[in-house]
């Protein structure tokens, strides 16, 4: 990237966002403007894909919604962010988890869970 460019965006970079990866389930605190009133409203779901760099950086969240899959990309540095929260941590071995769109029901939510629990002796 061009470094004049870099410059002007440091600024614009959000530093304090938790680290989630791709297979992570999140919920996405975002504000929504209706008429002069702003809200949060929250979308939750599991990430499947992480893309991009500095400030052009996506992700995008999977959800399940009246039987049918809503997916939403969010830019990660968007003001329209107001925080992340993150339900939980899995283990995945892909990049990007786009056969999860194929499945249907309880398939289409499970992920192998990190075991956070694993006492060590």
């Amino acid at each position: 990237m061009n470094p004049i460019i870099k410059e002007i965006t440091a600024s614009q970079l959000k530093t304090d966002l938790p680290p989630f990866k791709v297979g992570d389930g999140v919920r996405v605190h975002t504000k929504v403007r209706e008429g002069d009133k702003e809200r949060i409203q929250i979308f939750s779901g599991i990430v499947i894909a992480h893309k991009g760099t500095d400030i052009y950086e996506t992700f995008t969240v999977r959800s399940i919604r009246s039987g049918e899959g809503v997916e939403r990309v969010f830019p990660v540095n968007s003001p329209n962010i107001a925080k992340i929260e993150i339900e939980r941590v899995s283990e995945t071995m892909r990049a990007r988890l786009y056969y999860i769109r194929k499945r249907t029901g309880k398939a289409a939510m499970a992920i192998k869970e990190k075991r956070l629990d694993v006492a060590t002796k």
